[in-house]
């Protein structure tokens, strides 16, 4: 979710709510100067799901085609 400094300011409680569910962008001048996070996202879990984990004695070209089954692509 991406608000202006004015909205923030204007509703803080609101917004930092918000952000303990999801990141929120902070813009001022159509430009993006901050970011609200919550410090208690997993974000190893996030990466985990996001590019899998390959076992230790897995091979690249074994890691790259479980990738590809993953999320179909080039099928």
């Amino acid at each position: 979710m991406t608000i202006t400094a004015t909205e923030l300011k204007n509703d803080l409680s609101k917004y930092l709510s918000i952000a303990e569910q999801e990141e929120v962008f902070v813009s001022k001048n159509g430009k993006i100067i901050a970011k609200i996070s919550s410090p208690y996202v997993d974000k190893m879990a996030l990466i985990d799901e996001l590019t899998g984990i390959l076992p230790k004695d897995a091979t690249l070209e074994e890691g790259k085609e479980e990738m590809l089954k993953k999320y179909e692509i080039f099928n």
